[in-house]
């Protein structure tokens, strides 16, 4: 049995590892915050999405390293050749090992061949780091899970997608995935492994059916259940998580989100403005949107959907939401650059959330710091959210959208409630802040290199009622 494995009892029996047990929240202590190495840690971190466009997956490992960076810790990130947003390249204590990557159609990041990864397991070999973070469940996940269980070093996973939602729009991509979750099912089973070679004829030979999702999500199972932590960034995907593995050690870690910074401010609406910025995409609710607003307009004639994010990347969504503007009402800004989304948000009255595929949404949180309330259609996502003080949920339909916006729309009418809300939403998003998640993660890494017990919690805690 690999010696991962040798850590935990066999999958299914729900069984801590000896030296990995799960603390009672009382058996940390205050030593908790403190540091647990004598030394810089070394981690590498592995993930399926570097480039070459923005996501909210690269931003959160981008996140990571510079603040192990700052912490004096040591980072290599394992990831795709691509191009893109890398500000920590050349920094003092990092390093990268790009692996040969493909593009394909459709898909919003180079995926990694396969290519080189036998040679990348001897360099992991000959000098192991202390910690493997995995970030996604792709090739370049497979090589982490491979490269922890060659290296016998802990594992720790986090679980950025909703893989289900996203199947269901993806599922020209499955025949591809499928070459490497079979060969992950296997190594995460603890069997003899096929080799490399098998796995690069494998992808050559893509199976033109489907696989079935059950197949698919039963790889990414096995693949959990051989971390030795699962953190998540919401309540939400601790949920999924526990349902799809069972016997995974879960710990709700929200990804961290200042405010913005200021810019100039942007002309106001002569109606009130209903705002939404993020992926254009179809996973993302965008024609939800499109088809409630449509609603919207019947009983707020003035209203205006202010849309930014890069339209033209979907054809079919470039057509719908064209022909939204043509309508009127609807305002399309384009791509705008991360740090200079602030005057956006502050010149809206609601933020609108279309989308049921996001497993934490940092938008809300940018929205929240801005002080808008929410309308949204994901009423597990509540990290910034008090029904009925700074948002409102809705089912995901036209028509109990377009209900809500209204509503909201009207009740911001009123000052005191457009008050409260405003405060309610600062409140809130100052709860989940770049340091909060700082401490939380480079303290888990710490922890896990001491084989210091670490507390399962599947609920995110505000900092001010976190157990020590």
């Amino acid at each position: 049995m690999p010696a991962l494995h040798q850590h935990r009892d066999a999958p299914g029996t729900g069984r801590t590892a000896p030296g990995r047990e799960l603390a009672s929240p009382d058996s940390q202590g205050s030593g908790a915050t403190e540091r647990r190495t004598e030394r810089p840690l070394r981690v590498a971190l592995f993930t399926d999405n570097y480039g070459p466009g923005h996501s909210g997956l690269l931003y959160a490992v981008q996140f990571i390293e510079g603040e192990l960076l700052k912490c004096g810790h040591r980072v290599l990130v394992v990831a795709p050749q691509a191009k893109g947003p890398n500000p920590y390249k050349d920094a003092p204590g990092r390093r990268e090992m790009r692996l040969p990557s493909l593009l394909i159609p459709g898909f919003p990041a180079r995926v990694a061949s396969g290519t080189g990864f036998e040679k990348a397991l001897e360099e992991f070999e000959k000098d192991p780091p202390d910690i493997i973070h995995v970030h996604g469940l792709g090739p370049i996940g497979m090589l982490g899970v491979w490269a922890a269980d060659r290296c016998d070093v802990p594992l720790i996973t986090t679980w950025h997608t909703d893989f289900e939602a996203y199947a269901s729009h993806y599922s020209h991509l499955t025949p591809f995935l499928d070459a490497y979750y079979r060969l992950l099912r296997v190594s995460a089973n603890g069997m003899n492994r096929p080799s490399l070679k098998d796995m690069r004829q494998w992808v050559s030979k893509w199976p033109r059916r489907g696989i079935s999702r059950r197949s698919l999500l039963g790889a990414a199972r096995d693949m959990l259940e051989a971390s030795e932590l699962v953190t998540t960034p919401s309540d939400k995907t601790a949920v999924r998580v526990r349902e799809l593995a069972p016997h995974s050690r879960i710990r709700v870690v929200p990804n961290g989100a200042d405010a913005l910074p200021p810019h100039q401010p942007l002309a106001q609406p002569p109606g009130p403005r209903i705002i939404y910025v993020g992926r254009i995409a179809p996973e993302k609710g965008i024609g939800l949107l499109l088809e409630a607003f449509e609603w919207v307009r019947e009983e707020v004639p003035d209203a205006e959907l202010m849309v930014v994010g890069d339209w033209r990347k979907s054809q079919s969504l470039k057509q719908k939401l064209s022909r939204a503007r043509r309508r009127g009402g609807v305002t399309l800004v384009g791509q705008v650059p991360r740090d200079r989304l602030r005057p956006y948000y502050e010149s809206a009255d609601v933020f609108a959330f279309p989308s049921l595929t996001d497993t934490q949404a940092l938008v809300l949180h940018e929205a929240a710091h801005a002080g808008l309330p929410i309308v949204s259609v994901d009423h597990e996502l509540r990290l910034v959210i008090d029904e009925g003080v700074n948002g409102l949920f809705a089912r995901p339909t036209p028509e109990s959208f377009a209900r809500a916006l209204v509503s909201m729309l009207r009740k911001l009418k009123d000052p005191d409630f457009k008050a409260r809300a405003q405060a309610r939403s600062h409140e809130m998003a100052g709860w989940w802040t770049i340091d909060h998640q700082s401490e939380e993660i480079v303290r888990l890494y710490e922890d896990l290199a001491a084989c210091v017990p670490i507390e399962e919690r599947m609920n995110a805690v505000p900092p001010d009622e976190t157990s020590r």
